[in-house]
């Protein structure tokens, strides 16, 4: 068994021996696991698992629990049973989506035993002979499809494990209408299992029929000229947006973001989100980024949660009209105000929520606007600076620089 070594030992409960061992079972079930996993299924007195789990382990000595529907009452079942020898299944590398990150949370390293076997990636890599460092992993089970649009990229490989076996066509389906219908898809069903089963197609000729529901898709893309791909950069165009025109332009977003500086794992603020253009690019700069966008029009509210579906099956979360609906919210790290800054309290309440060492930006264009910046940055410093874009418009039949309104913009960090 390993031992992790650390430098606190917070994660210990003073437990001589673990008493649960999560143990990872691929498609060839008992006949794969090795001879410790196989002795904690003998001794052990109850052994959870889902349905084709038990299945595929076959009989044991001790009592198999089916996982609970719904399956976060599965936890507190498990924790019941502390100081018993108790096992849990899991699919192949339980840390890899799997059940490993809800037991470690709950459970002291030193109470459980981890016994993994190659994940469905991992396996998918070696029958590709693609390197796993080089591929994009994402997992479609249980989320929205759109998740894989941020990775459609030009020479990319992805694998991407799936919610049954319609998922394989609707990504084929997807990447036809983004032009990418030149692709290769390759369906991997029952990986490492005495059923297992490989075929390819081009995404615009999908016809694969009988595909089982336990199955992963490896995606690999040529050059992509004429798809509609992504950009990396922030400052999106506006045309990949919903919107009514009540959105940040592209370049005043490129500068608002660099402003607001997100980094990992952070929460945004989006006060006034019009399409939620700010709030969909906060959450594109990292997987774990988040954001909560405040709108008072219905019709506007939902353009952003469909930006942010469409853009990456982002976590934006809608709210209502602020200040009234910011309470009660998680504290953010940043805030944005693109809108309504001269409404009575909604500084206030947005400053008061903002955690030590957080951002704030606010972009004005009226002159009340800009007053009000002008008394804030007297009261609590920072930087302001006024931002000015011109863009080539049609004049007769020749072309001149068309200004847009100057933007205000202020920034500030929160003692």
């Amino acid at each position: 068994m390993t031992t992790i070594l650390r430098e606190s030992d917070e994660l210990s409960s003073g437990t001589a021996q673990p008493w649960l061992t999560l143990i990872g079972l691929g498609e060839d079930g008992a006949a794969g696991l090795g001879r410790e996993a196989r002795e904690a299924l003998a001794e052990a007195d109850i052994v959870f698992g889902g349905e084709r789990h038990i299945a595929l382990v076959g009989t044991v000595p001790g009592e198999l629990r089916p996982w609970p529907q719904p399956f976060r009452n599965a936890l507190p079942m498990i924790l019941a049973e502390r100081g018993r020898k108790v096992c849990v299944l899991a699919t192949s590398d339980p840390f890899h989506y799997g059940i490993g990150n809800s037991l470690s949370r709950a459970i002291p390293a030193d109470e459980m035993r981890i016994i993994p076997q190659s994940s469905s990636f991992s396996m998918a890599c070696s029958r590709m002979r693609w390197p796993q460092e080089e591929c994009a992993l994402v997992s479609l089970h249980g989320r929205t499809l759109y998740r894989i649009v941020p990775h459609l990229q030009p020479g990319a490989r992805i694998l991407a494990l799936s919610w049954d076996e319609t998922t394989p066509r609707a990504v084929a389906e997807l990447m036809t209408a983004r032009g990418l219908g030149a692709a290769r898809i390759v369906v991997m069903e029952a990986l490492g299992g005495p059923s297992e089963r490989i075929r390819w197609t081009r995404a615009d000729g999908f016809a694969l029929d009988d595909i089982v529901p336990l199955n992963l898709i490896a995606v690999e893309i040529g050059e992509a000229r004429e798809a509609r791909i992504l950009p990396l950069a922030p400052g999106l165009d506006e045309e990949w947006f919903a919107h009514d025109g009540q959105i940040t332009k592209s370049e005043i977003r490129a500068i608002t973001l660099s402003a607001l500086a997100p980094r990992a794992g952070e929460l945004l603020w989006d006060v006034g989100a019009g399409s939620g253009s700010v709030a969909v690019e906060w959450c594109q700069r990292h997987p774990r980024n988040r954001a909560i966008g405040f709108e008072a029009k219905p019709e506007r509210a939902q353009r952003v949660a469909r930006n942010a579906l469409e853009l990456g099956g982002l976590s934006v979360k809608v709210e209502g009209a602020a200040p009234a609906a910011l309470a009660g919210q998680e504290a953010p790290d940043a805030v944005f105000i693109g809108g309504g800054l001269t409404v009575g309290g909604l500084f206030e309440a947005a400053w008061a929520a903002l955690k030590p060492g957080g951002r704030l930006v606010a972009n004005v264009v009226t002159l009340e606007g800009e007053a009000r910046l002008a008394a804030l940055h007297a009261a609590h410093g920072g930087s302001l600076r006024r931002i000015s874009i011109d863009r080539l418009a049609p004049v007769g039949g020749k072309h001149g620089w068309r200004p847009a309104m100057p933007v205000t913009q202020w920034r500030v960090e929160k003692p």
